[in-house]
């Protein structure tokens, strides 16, 4: 779900770990820990893997000894800020077939979600995956595609373009995204500027989540 998913999606990062979205199950945290006990791998942070942690919105973060992957980080999550359920994640996850290895991979709207956060290197990788996204899709665009653009885009040409080209839907999507208002009498500056009002107010978002998760999590450093 996270650097690993943006390259798959055509938005080429550089990543030094592997994120995943698990379901926080018993029966599933036992066979995951059976596969970290394969890779070698060890938390080496808090929180302890404990499900009660992964419930409350904690990552979990390990790393692999194994030849084959060593040094490699893994991050375990079960909960987002912003993002539905697993069951609802799982039902609209895509599929890759690697060499004829099948790996599921967080649907593309539902890793922007998750990209949403307070760090810095989210919001130009936020803004490559949908650009990304367009120029495989441009030509012959479905109603879905063209709402996924309006909601998500940051560039400011695309929501421009898409708002001339499809005004109905772009008036419809402006109760959910109020920036879409006025986007086809605005300046591309004007289009940036609210682009960045909005990115600031989910940064604020974000924050706001993480500081009782940090409060914890200094506990634990504390008592550990």
């Amino acid at each position: 779900m996270g650097g690993q998913a943006c390259v798959l999606y055509g938005a080429a990062e550089f990543s030094r770990d592997t994120d995943f979205a698990i379901l926080a199950e018993d029966s599933n945290l036992l066979a995951l820990s059976n596969a970290l006990e394969k890779l070698e791998a060890h938390c080496i942070a808090v929180p302890p893997f404990e499900r009660r942690y992964l419930d409350a919105g904690h990552a979990i973060h390990f790393r692999s000894q194994h030849s084959d992957s060593k040094g490699m980080r893994i991050d375990i999550m079960s909960r987002l800020r912003g993002v539905d359920d697993f069951e609802t994640l799982w039902e609209r996850r895509t599929t890759f077939d690697l060499r004829g290895e099948l790996i599921e991979v967080i649907s593309l709207p539902d890793l922007i979600q998750a990209k949403k956060t307070q760090r810095d290197k989210d919001w130009p990788m936020i803004r490559r995956l949908v650009e990304s996204h367009y120029v495989q899709n441009q030509e012959n665009p479905s109603e879905a595609q063209i709402r996924f653009w309006l909601l998500e885009a940051r560039t400011p040409e695309i929501l421009m373009n898409m708002g001339l080209h499809h005004p109905e839907i772009t008036l419809e999507l402006s109760i959910r995204r109020p920036l879409l208002k006025d986007i086809t009498s605005s300046t591309l500056e004007y289009i940036q500027s609210s682009l960045n009002q909005e990115e600031q107010q989910i940064r604020s978002l974000d924050r706001n989540y993480w500081l009782p998760l940090k409060k914890e999590l200094e506990t634990l450093r504390h008592q550990k």
